[in-house]
């Protein structure tokens, strides 16, 4: 993947952005998937932008809003965009502004790059393999030149060392037993523990950012919800594993449900 490509990803996500403060800003309806989840014309507007600007690119495409592509296809591909054009539509209905435009470049089941938008803050997360994450804000001002010139333009993601409270990230929509029970566990390990609330692929953000120590998720979540957060998330060098803290979390699976997962710097 070149460079120039990712940077087209990027401006990407910023259009999906617009796109959905287009939306946010007016009084929208919320229909209802099949699988009961919430959906708005901000979704369908932030999908149509989105592969406005990938499909050129010539990859294959998967997302939340086109996901019905068999495995019998998908099984073969070495490289693909996954895509959550609005992660977080429950916290977009909330207006609380705690959703995201997720882009990950997958290659081979791991996601090689990770791009995320905050479009109500203007903050941008990018990681690429090999080069680590950055944090841009106001994101729209800046001139996407090139991906070194992006790079320049932001934060480098690393662990806060004035930060000196073990901190637990979670869901502000789905906190399950299961992850209490873990946050307990860590108060024994760790003594005082601080629970930090999170809607969207923030999470995951927060993490690679050194804001959270580990994001626990024992709840559903599927392939387009983590593959961007967690692109950025190992190129700012933490680990992204299945429950047991060992198998890496792989992508274009049969089944695009993600098993449970730990999130950890």
């Amino acid at each position: 993947m070149r460079n120039e490509e990712i940077v087209t990803a990027v401006q990407a996500a910023l259009e999906a952005g617009r796109a959905i403060l287009k939306v946010y800003d007016t009084a929208f309806t919320v229909d209802v998937k099949e699988d009961l989840s919430p959906l708005t014309e901000a979704d369908r507007q932030a999908h149509h932008a989105i592969v406005k600007r990938l499909k050129p690119l010539g990859l294959p495409i998967l997302s939340e809003e086109g996901r019905n592509i068999p495995f019998a296809e998908r099984k073969n591909w070495e490289q693909f965009w996954l895509v959550d054009p609005l992660d977080g539509t429950k916290e977009f209905v909330k207006r609380n502004g705690e959703f995201t435009v997720n882009i990950a470049l997958v290659e081979k089941g791991d996601p090689i790059v990770g791009i995320i938008y905050v479009p109500v803050k203007d903050v941008l997360y990018v990681g690429v393999h090999g080069m680590g994450a950055v944090k841009i804000d106001e994101s729209s001002m800046k001139e996407l030149s090139g991906l070194n010139a992006l790079f320049q333009a932001g934060t480098m993601l690393h662990s806060d060392p004035e930060r000196t409270v073990f901190t637990v990230v979670g869901s502000r929509s789905h906190m399950s037993d299961e992850t209490l029970a873990y946050v307990d566990l860590m108060r024994q390990q760790h003594g005082e523990v601080e629970m930090v609330s999170m809607g969207s692929s923030l999470k995951l953000c927060l993490v690679a950012e050194g804001v959270a120590d580990v994001y626990p998720r024992f709840a559903p979540t599927m392939e387009w919800d983590t593959a961007a957060g967690q692109g950025i998330a190992m190129a700012a060098g933490c680990t992204v594993s299945e429950q047991d803290g060992i198998t890496p979390l792989r992508y274009n699976k049969e089944n695009l449900l993600n098993p449970w997962f730990i999130v950890k710097r």
